[in-house]
């Protein structure tokens, strides 16, 4: 993950003291991230963390959950550009939902997420159809 020290220009450092007692660090923290795009001007709330080996950060909307070119825009404000970061959509008996209309980022420190190779992601089409 980057480090957050550059984005304090987009933390809620009321609410990292109300919530942690304490404003966040380079790994941590609250932001409020603006998304802005032709028809569309949305403020998602954004929690960021680095404990027990995993990177993290949780991105929510007031109104419903954030979609997908609002989740890569804070993928690319909170994680470098070499750094891969998932989304885990794990068995119903293990669904947590602690915050409507939330949505999260995951990636582990120590061990690179593996990849399906390319040609499955986009495959090449001959126009044969």
């Amino acid at each position: 993950m980057q480090d957050l020290t550059r984005l304090n220009h987009l933390r809620d450092r009321q609410f990292e003291r109300s919530m942690y007692g304490c404003e966040g660090d380079g790994g941590n923290g609250v932001f409020r991230v603006r998304f802005v795009k032709p028809g569309v001007n949305v403020m998602l709330a954004v929690i960021a963390s680095d404990g027990d080996d995993w990177d993290h950060v949780s991105v929510s909307h007031k109104a419903r959950c954030p979609k997908w070119d609002e989740m890569e825009y804070v993928k690319r404000l909170f994680f470098r550009d070499d750094e891969i970061a998932m989304q885990l959509h794990v068995p119903p008996l293990d669904h947590i939902n602690y915050c409507n209309n939330c949505l999260h980022l995951w990636r582990p420190q120590n061990h690179e997420i593996p990849r399906p190779p390319g040609i499955m992601v986009a495959p090449q089409f001959t126009g044969d159809s």
